[in-house]
């Protein structure tokens, strides 16, 4: 069991309260399996936990409908796309409970392909199910082996990675992690796509973290279509594993940049597809500073919470802010992203933030102290801003 309580375990609980069932959504080896059967332990009745890819549990789901009727307790299903008729199934149970009072509690759906699953339920468990998703550790859940940021930076936040007692074991198991994406996901969930190609893609995202999405560019180096760059990008945004972040769209009268920023959702990764094996190492790499704004970007939208929209500010003049937060059509926060521990505002932020007016200024720092900047501006830690928002979810 990983020493440590999931932030999102209490969300998934209080849904659950509220709701015949929940879809956790994660990457493989996320923790998901561990953060069910923790749910599940804590329960007042007993639950059961079926694993779609045991032959064993198959079999008790040859009556599916009979046997999922007769449970009175949570029902824990993990991998559920590999059986999508258990979402017909799923409806009728849950409408007939429903019926006779007892409309909350009953299902706690696994997947990692988060595209497929939601619309694989989307189709026949609409207001039926709500989602929440399982990222890797993020800075305000560092276990108790784990004391420093720069080890979640350097090794992400996949538990078996992080908590490897070597560095040599960590990026080994990024590695098997990355090989078996692409021999046993790939083919699974997009049978005709090239597993090979969507791997060199991969690492060419890795080399690329934090720019602009140029598709035409990746197409030529690949030797394919654009349209096909752009197939191969959805599964792995599907897959949770990178990240098209939007830029904001606001009328302000200004010519806005439109195209998406490309981002590998965990910086291990991003450091074991370049061959960066330690902290040294990925300090003396080009892609240090993009690595790091990544990191930070998504630990920043882990805790922000589903109110919260992400995006990044970007015009034709310079005008930039590195992430925005947008809650309830107002521009919460403006956010800067600096490696340095000596952080200055650029230029670029401060005519941005003029324009867009957010109600709070932060420029996110790799030191450990939080200080007025300038006026209206703080220069904050990742561990700070991270406990802000939570608060504030």
């Amino acid at each position: 069991m990983i020493p440590v309580a999931r932030r999102v375990r209490h969300l998934v609980e209080d849904r659950l309260r509220h709701m015949p069932g929940v879809v956790l959504l994660g990457p493989r080896q996320v923790g998901k399996t561990t953060l069910a059967r923790q749910i599940a332990a804590r329960r007042k009745t007993k639950a059961i936990y079926l694993d779609l890819e045991r032959p064993a549990d198959q079999r008790r789901l040859t009556d599916a409908d009979a046997f999922l009727r007769a449970q009175t307790g949570l029902v824990v299903i993990d991998e559920i796309h590999r059986a999508p008729a258990l979402f017909h199934i799923l409806r009728g149970i849950i409408d007939g409970r429903r019926a006779t009072g007892d409309p909350a509690g009953h299902f706690l759906l696994l997947g990692s392909a988060a595209l497929d699953l939601m619309q694989q339920a989307a189709e026949t468990l609409a207001g039926r199910v709500d989602y929440v998703e399982l990222a890797p550790f993020d800075v305000t859940e560092l276990p108790a082996p784990v004391r420093d940021l720069d080890r979640l930076w350097v090794r992400g936040g996949f538990p078996e990675s992080l908590l490897a007692g070597s560095e040599v074991a960590s990026l080994r198991w990024r590695h098997a992690f990355i090989r078996s994406y692409l021999e046993r996901d790939v083919p699974l969930f997009a049978p005709r796509l090239p597993a090979e190609t969507i791997g060199r893609l991969w690492s060419m995202l890795a080399h690329a973290q934090g720019t602009m999405l140029n598709q035409s560019r990746l197409a030529s180096s690949l030797a394919v279509s654009t349209p096909a760059i752009g197939r191969y990008l959805d599964l792995l945004v599907d897959l949770l594993l990178v990240r098209r972040l939007r830029p904001w769209s606001g009328n302000v009268g200004k010519r806005l940049v439109r195209t998406p920023k490309i981002y590998l959702r965990d910086s291990g990764l991003v450091h074991a597809l370049l061959e960066l094996d330690d902290w040294q190492a990925v300090l003396g790499h080009p892609v240090a500073g993009p690595s790091w704004e990544g990191f930070v970007i998504d630990n920043l939208i882990a805790v922000a919470g589903d109110r919260r929209t992400p995006y990044f500010y970007r015009t034709e003049n310079g005008a930039e802010i590195d992430l925005l937060f947008e809650r309830g059509g107002t521009v919460e926060m403006a956010i800067e992203i600096k490696r340095s521990t000596a952080p200055v505002v650029s230029k670029g932020f401060r005519l941005a933030c003029d324009l867009l007016r957010p109600k709070a200024r932060y420029v996110v720092h790799g030191g450990d102290e939080t200080w007025p900047l300038e006026k209206d501006i703080t220069a904050v830690t990742l561990q700070e801003l991270a406990r802000r928002l939570g608060r504030s979810t």
